[in-house]
């Protein structure tokens, strides 16, 4: 049976009830401010029908339309919201708005065009919003003070007037801005504000993250334009402080800030007072637009099991007056590198090792899509990593309002931070890639502050990379403008459209479906596994489309929690022989046609046993410290070049090839006799294969295979010499991969090539080598080291090991077009002078 989730808001009704936790944190926190109330248009708005309505939804309405205060880390008592009900209207390119007309639509702000909780439920590539306010009198403003108007997030091109008058534009749907309006405000009573919108999602090379302009009944989604973050208003005084840079340092029990201050004269100075509730921790006076250092002796360390957070308050004087003054707030932790007692480089937190046990975590919405519909539904799928046993999130190329990552810090969960890519297929044109580099340098520097921030990660399987040595640059520039977090630079740096491993920033980071990716580390980076999992289940009622995706799809819920249990014990597995510092489980809910997630994309159904989730979760957490078993001890394996199995084909007619070594005769379908390299060989004809009936190689263990090759042709399909069966991908291909066109020794998603393309008609000397304990996959071609790649474990399975063909998913595939020549196999990982020997043999 399903559990219905979350217990306290069931489906279909509306709960007043309030968490424990949210009470205190409304009661803690900068949450608790409340705004001036604003006038706004209040008749003419309706939601639209969402396919899926969460239990926050009916919550939702013009006068409460994310009311919190959006700005955790930097707060002040007065400021004013302006979400709620704007006018709207579609635009067309180029088109500039009428001032002081109103616009024929309502929608309800800060909720994207095409949700159902806008009221328009459409996208336009061009738009305008209109509203009138008013400046409360006693904000003084033009006298003392100066007025700002605030923009969470805009997607993607936005320029804003107020009275006509333009007061600032910004491009980028994920970074938020901010403009002083004084001057434009037209004494007392109504002031007029529009905003124009362009948002050509997917039609350009913008940053769009999951965004389609036409959702596939895949990975990619319903597109979010528009604004889509909170948008409100607050007075500042001339010189005031504009944001503060924090910087723990644990070892000396420190904070380095920095108090960046606008206007004012240049001579003003800051005191900074820190605080662990009310007791007063340090207290000190220093130069603005300088760091200062504030003391926190016997700091309490900020961790998932215990997030502690201090509170800051920042005063800005000029002289000895007083002129601004700010609150905020910081955790002390530390975030790096270390080796474990298996030698194995691993991430730490606070000098221990910690292993990132993380969601995938995409930030969709059917009701309100990139837009939470409340801040209680933003922070409920935070506690429900807690419930679950995880430590981390990774915002899946999205970013979030300042409050998510609040609520994160103040929950005690780690966050790798993506940068939302520019769309798949191609490469981006020189513009484009500028503007990416621009729009990820304002994400770093706008969310550098959040303890729970502990990396970065710029690119994801190469969607919208346009170099390899572009990508490490920048990595090396984030690791620079960020010298306090890690910088993952290519997350599935083995899948799909990547340009292959620039070797910068501190992690390797393999995907693999259903995985887990095991990936060993280097002498440099750590090593994580950056998604995988994706099981499956379709929950009648609770589905976006009809049917739903995964990437293994289970009957029911005892059977999905069965494969989830099993494959975090493999996450475990990898962790301890690997040497793993992470893994990412996909995913927290179902989104869309996605429907792999804990929980249904409505948040409404349970779809595991919640408890052996967070068993085995927590069971991984506590057992990958770096002290864990790395498995037995290697066999040594059989001594000499003649292998445990050898096949010379020199029979040179009937239907089986004899093993001259072993027990395990070849049976062969759809071959011929020819002459080979010395003696006999076989020959296919892309249907054939040599099938020995028995499995001659441990998948788990170290081994070696060998065989002269000759193609007949040497296209883009692929050719496999040797390989062995699992039912699903071949536990190993030695082949002429296709897609690169160069020989290659492969595990599925992960190939050692040749540097040059092979010629048909030559015979050729290829050795594949598994070495486990080293952690590696090498390729050797006529007797000289080719290509080795980082490969911790073997796929498993078990099955026959076959001369001419491969299985993928399930299917023989890969027939050779060509000839094959004395193959044999060895049960130990040859070094290379072995190798050369044995190439040299014949």
């Amino acid at each position: 049976m399903l559990s219905l989730a979350p217990p306290t808001r069931p489906r279909g009704g509306r709960s007043r009830k309030r968490t424990v936790l949210a009470v205190l944190s409304a009661l803690l926190t900068a949450a608790a401010l409340t705004p001036t109330a604003a006038a706004q248009p209040s008749d003419g708005w309706t939601p639209g029908e969402a396919r899926l309505t969460t239990p926050w939804t009916d919550d939702v309405s013009p006068r409460n339309a994310l009311p919190e205060y959006p700005r955790p880390q930097l707060t002040r008592p007065e400021w004013r919201n302006l979400n709620g009900v704007w006018e709207f209207a579609g635009a067309a390119e180029g088109q500039r708005p009428e001032f002081g007309e109103p616009l024929d639509e309502r929608i309800l702000v800060p909720y994207p065009t095409e949700s159902a909780l806008s009221g328009i439920q459409r996208h336009e590539d061009h738009m305008f919003y209109r509203r009138t306010f008013d400046v409360p009198e006693k904000w003084r403003i033009g006298h003392h003070n100066r007025l700002t108007m605030h923009f969470g997030a805009v997607d993607y091109e936005a320029t804003v007037w107020v009275n006509g008058q333009e007061v600032a534009s910004h491009t980028g749907g994920f970074g938020a801005f901010s403009a002083d309006v004084t001057d434009a405000l037209t004494g007392r009573g109504e002031q007029e504000i529009v905003v124009a919108v362009t948002d050509r999602t997917d039609a350009t090379w913008q940053p769009v993250g999951k965004q389609r302009r036409v959702p596939d009944r895949g990975i990619f989604y319903e597109s979010a334009s528009g604004i889509w973050q909170t948008v409100w208003m607050e007075p500042v005084p001339e010189g005031h402080v504009a944001d503060l840079d924090m910087v723990p340092d644990i070892d000396d029990s420190t904070l380095a800030l920095t108090a960046n201050t606008t206007g004012g004269d240049g001579r003003m100075t800051v005191e900074a007072v820190v605080r662990d509730g009310r007791r007063v921790v340090s207290r000190t006076r220093g130069s603005a637009d300088e760091a200062l250092t504030l003391p926190v002796p016997d700091a309490k360390l900020w961790s998932p099991d215990s997030p502690f957070l201090y509170d800051l308050e920042v005063v800005l004087r000029d002289g000895h007056r007083p002129v601004d003054r700010v609150s905020s707030y910081f955790g002390m932790r530390e975030v790096g590198m270390t080796e474990g007692e298996d030698g194995k480089l691993r991430m730490t937190l606070n000098g221990e090792i910690l292993f990132s046990m993380s969601t995938l975590d995409q930030g969709y919405w059917p009701d309100g899509l990139f837009t939470a519909p409340t801040d209680e539904a933003l922070r409920w799928d935070l506690e429900q990593h807690k419930r679950l046993g995880f430590n981390t999130v990774r915002k899946h190329i999205k970013t979030e309002p300042d409050r998510w990552y609040y609520h994160a810090d103040r929950l005690g969960l780690l966050v790798w931070q993506d940068m939302p890519s520019m769309r798949t297929g191609g490469r981006p044109p020189a513009d484009a890639a500028a503007q990416f580099e621009t729009e990820l340098h304002e994400l770093v520097e706008q969310k550098k502050d959040w303890t729970s921030v502990i990396g970065w990660v710029p690119f994801n399987e190469g969607w919208g990379e346009w170099s390899r040595e572009a990508t490490g640059r920048i990595a090396g520039e984030l690791a620079e403008q960020d010298p306090t977090r890690l910088v993952n630079a290519h997350s599935g740096v083995n899948c799909c459209d990547s340009l292959g491993d620039s070797g910068a920033g501190h992690v390797i980071d393999w995907h693999a479906y259903v995985g887990p990716a095991t990936p060993a580390p280097d002498d440099t980076r750590m090593s994580m596994d950056g998604e995988h999992g994706g099981f499956g289940l379709e929950v009648e009622d609770h589905m976006w489309f009809g049917e739903g995706h995964a990437y293994q799809m289970l009957p029911d819920q005892q059977s999905l929690t069965a494969a989830y249990v099993d494959n975090q014990r493999a996450v475990l597995d990898a962790a301890r022989r690997c040497g793993i510092s992470g893994a990412v489980y996909t995913q927290l809910t179902d989104v869309e046609h996605e429907v792999n997630g804990f929980f249904t994309y409505d948040r409404q159904v349970e779809k595991m046993d919640f408890d052996a989730v967070r068993e085995v979760n927590e069971e991984i957490i506590a057992g990958a410290d770096g002290s864990g078993d790395g498995g037995p001890e290697p066999d040594p394996g059989t001594p000499g070049l003649d292998g445990v199995h050898a096949y010379p084909f020199d029979e040179g007619s009937g239907s089986v090839a004899g093993d001259a070594v072993g027990d395990a005769d070849a049976a062969l379908t759809g071959a011929e006799w020819t002459d080979g390299v010395d003696g006999g060989a076989v020959s296919f004809e892309g249907a054939g294969e040599a099938d020995t009936g028995a499995q001659l190689v441990d998948p788990g263990g170290s081994y070696s295979v060998s065989a002269w090759v000759r193609l007949d042709e040497a296209g883009t399909g692929f050719q496999t010499a040797v390989s062995q069966d699992t039912g699903g991908n071949s536990a190993f291909f030695l082949q002429y991969s296709g897609q690169d066109q160069r020989w290659a020794m492969s595990f599925a998603g992960l190939r050692a090539v040749s540097p040059e393309q092979p010629e048909p008609g030559r015979w050729y000397h290829l050795t594949g080598v598994r070495d486990a304990q080293e952690g590696t996959l090498s390729l050797y071609v006529d007797g000289e080291l080719a290509d080795a790649r980082n490969a911790c474990l073997s796929p498993g399975g078990s099955g026959d090991t076959v001369i001419g063909r491969a299985q993928y998913g399930g299917q023989d595939v890969d027939h050779l077009r060509g000839d094959v020549d004395d193959v044999r196999i060895f049960d130990r990982a040859l070094p290379g002078h072995e190798v050369a020997e044995l190439a040299s043999r014949n």
